[in-house]
């Protein structure tokens, strides 16, 4: 039920473009659904994708999810698309750190040494600090390119996909014995 709930909230996150942008600020509020109405968690949802879905579609097309999800105007995307292919370059680093120490990590098995622990956990948190220093220092720069309301979505935006990365290789990794 609590995966269905998050894949649930991770499929409108990604999938969907944020319909609250698209509304006026001066439209009344929502009124409140019935009681009778089927709450998110509980309406049957046949377009729903799981996590594992979710993340093969990031991976075959975040460009697009962006592209789908952040509209962006001739000058702005001229600024903004070098921009973001320079930041998955720089990404690159600090993701294959990443990957590098759970690979280590899933080939120790039941056996890994508290040396061996201490070690594949220092990596991960380096390759985290490299990553949150990457996503710090992207932002000024899309700044400079973006109004910041847009910047700002985009970097939801990249959030909320990694969330999702995230997501599927913690449910895929036994906890340390």
């Amino acid at each position: 039920m609590k995966n269905s709930i998050t894949a649930a909230f991770i499929a409108l996150a990604v999938a969907v473009p944020f319909a609250a942008a698209a509304q006026d600020k001066k439209a009344p509020p929502a009124t409140p659904a019935p009681a009778a109405a089927p709450t998110p968690a509980t309406a049957p949802n046949p377009t729903m994708l799981s996590s594992a879905e979710l993340r093969a579609r990031i991976q075959s097309d975040k460009k697009g999810i962006i592209q789908r999800n952040l509209t962006l105007t001739e000058k702005e995307a001229k600024g903004f698309w070098p921009l973001y292919e320079q930041f998955e370059k720089e990404l690159a680093g600090p993701q294959a750190q990443y990957n590098r120490a759970v690979i280590d990590y899933v080939n120790a098995g039941p056996n890994v040494t508290d040396a061996n622990a201490k070690r594949i956990v220092e990596q991960v948190l380096k390759a985290q600090d490299d990553e949150s220093r990457l996503r710090r220092s992207q932002f000024p720069k899309l700044l400079k390119v973006l109004p910041a309301t847009k910047a700002a979505r985009y970097m939801q935006l990249e959030n909320k996909m990694r969330s999702v990365m995230l997501y599927e290789t913690a449910s895929a990794i036994p906890l340390v014995p």
